[in-house]
């Protein structure tokens, strides 16, 4: 379980990411099209799971769009954003904001929240994931993962890129 922080309250997550240096576990998200994917989304390139609570949120539309920017600087590179938000929800987002760089993916009808120990179990958020960055290498390898301390304030957008070398 990690102890997070979201407006000055003490909030928690279901468990703990998986650990650098690891596998990327098997996961399902459902897209735009309500069609189920997992990690073979990345298959052969370096993957970026961008992983907030919820794209309605200020905090979490600055990071798609950050990580949308970055995206178009990443060759061989798939960033994926992750919520429990409907499908729709992130595809109208994406679709009003021009974003076309990125890939979304909800996990509101699988275990991705309680397989990446990032649900969280209290607070107002409670059953939303947390905050978090994962980082993997075009073989599936854990490089580089932040669970932001914070749940209020962005990702450390400069060390997921320098994970990636």
């Amino acid at each position: 379980m990690a102890t997070l922080e979201h407006h000055g309250e003490t909030v928690h997550s279901i468990g703990e990411l998986p650990p650098v240096g690891a596998t990327l576990p098997a996961f399902t998200l459902t897209g735009a099209d309500l069609v189920d994917f997992g990690p073979q989304i990345a298959h052969g390139r370096r993957l970026v799971l961008n992983i907030f609570p919820s794209i309605d949120t200020r905090v979490c539309a600055l990071s798609v769009r950050r990580f949308n920017e970055l995206a178009s600087s990443l060759p061989n590179t798939v960033v994926l954003c992750v919520s429990a938000d409907l499908p729709m929800a992130s595809s109208r987002f994406c679709a009003a904001e021009g974003l076309t760089d990125v890939i979304t993916g909800s996990c509101f009808r699988s275990s991705f929240g309680t397989d990446f120990g990032l649900t969280l179990i209290d607070g107002p958020m409670r059953g939303l994931l947390s905050r978090a960055v994962i980082v993997t290498d075009a073989d599936g390898t854990i490089r580089y993962t932040q669970q932001v301390a914070n749940i209020s304030t962005e990702p450390d957008y400069d060390a997921a890129l320098a994970a990636l070398g």
